[in-house]
C-alpha cells in the first residue's frame, strides 16, 4: 500500500538514525517499527498493582500530634553533633 505519512520532527530524527545504524531503507525501518508497535497493543495489560495497608501503630509514649516536634528535636541534635566534630 502506498501512502503519505507526516512524521513529527523527533520521530523523523529517530528514523534517520535507525536507517543509518542498520544501513536499511526507510521502508524496511518504518515497517519493522510499525510491526513492533502494533504487536504491543495486543499484549495483555499488566496486572493491577494493589497496595496492602496496615494500621499505624505508634510505640507507647509517642504522641502523633507532636511528630513535627520530634522531627525538629532530632534535626537539632544532628546539627549539634555535626558542629562538634
Amino acid at each position: 500500500m502506498r501512502t503519505t505519512l507526516t512524521l513529527d520532527p523527533d520521530v523523523a530524527l529517530q528514523l534517520k538514525r535507525r536507517m543509518a545504524e542498520e544501513k536499511s531503507p526507510m521502508k524496511r525501518v518504518v515497517n519493522e517499527a510499525l510491526r513492533v508497535g502494533l504487536c504491543r497493543k495486543s499484549e495483555k495489560p499488566p496486572a493491577k498493582f494493589k497496595v496492602k495497608t496496615f494500621p499505624m501503630k505508634l510505640r507507647p509514649g509517642i504522641d502523633p500530634d507532636k511528630l513535627n516536634q520530634l522531627a525538629d528535636e532530632l534535626e537539632t541534635l544532628e546539627i549539634l553533633r555535626k558542629l562538634h566534630l
